[in-house]
């Protein structure tokens, strides 16, 4: 077994603005393991959420590399990265209203993310790892915050992904929605699938596996 599932090697991220270049990431070597929930963990401004699209491959860094399951990415097309992506990685926003299709049903939005990675998908056995039992027929709508963010992790465990990222996932949720991410988190933790996520919640901070503290850009010593 691969022992971690992404690795960044001396990976920075400049922008340009108006008033000059500014560096949102600098310099980071870290590695994600291959199991559990590691934490980017840092206030806002300090990088995370660039690093978080760094490690999904939605945006190239400016120097440094990026491996996925031992492969390094630098000089992949612009095509292959979609492939990549399609097959092996799932984002979840922080909005939970970003992360699924709204026409749809629950079960229909388990089956759309199945199938776009190419895969088969056991709605009912899903949603029972999810504790939301009995939910296939409802629209999104008619679910919660926490349930929706919830259904999100699934889509991730319906396209069978390597690895799942989430940024921020539950900065817009109340207390006892979130309390339902957490819960989700947790139990994905134990059963050794690999999540990255970027986050200043203390309590999701406390769940951590793995963390990284993350200062202006770079990792805190």
């Amino acid at each position: 077994m691969v022992e971690h599932v992404l690795r960044l090697r001396e990976v920075g991220v400049d922008y340009r603005t108006p008033a000059g270049a500014v560096t949102a990431v600098s310099d980071v070597t870290l590695d994600v393991p291959a199991t559990g929930l590691t934490v980017l963990a840092g206030p806002s401004g300090s990088g995370k959420s660039t690093l978080l699209r760094v490690l999904s491959l939605v945006e190239r860094p400016t120097r440094g590399g990026v491996e996925l399951r031992g492969m390094g990415t630098a000089r992949l097309s612009s095509g292959a990265r979609r492939e990549l992506r399609r097959r092996d990685i799932a984002l979840v926003f922080q909005n939970p209203a970003d992360n699924l299709l709204g026409h749809l049903d629950v079960g229909d939005n388990l089956r759309a993310a199945a199938q776009a990675a190419g895969r088969a998908v056991d709605v009912d056995e899903v949603l029972a790892q999810l504790g939301l039992p009995g939910t296939a027929a409802w629209k999104v709508a008619a679910m919660s915050g926490g349930q929706q963010q919830r259904l999100s992790f699934g889509c991730a465990l319906a396209r069978q992904a390597t690895v799942v990222l989430a940024d921020e996932p539950t900065s817009q949720l109340d207390a006892s929605s979130a309390d339902l991410v957490l819960e989700t988190l947790a139990d994905l933790a134990r059963r050794g699938v690999p999540v990255v996520v970027a986050s200043h919640d203390p309590r999701l901070i406390a769940l951590a596996d793995t963390r990284f503290d993350l200062r202006n850009g770079a990792l805190a010593a």
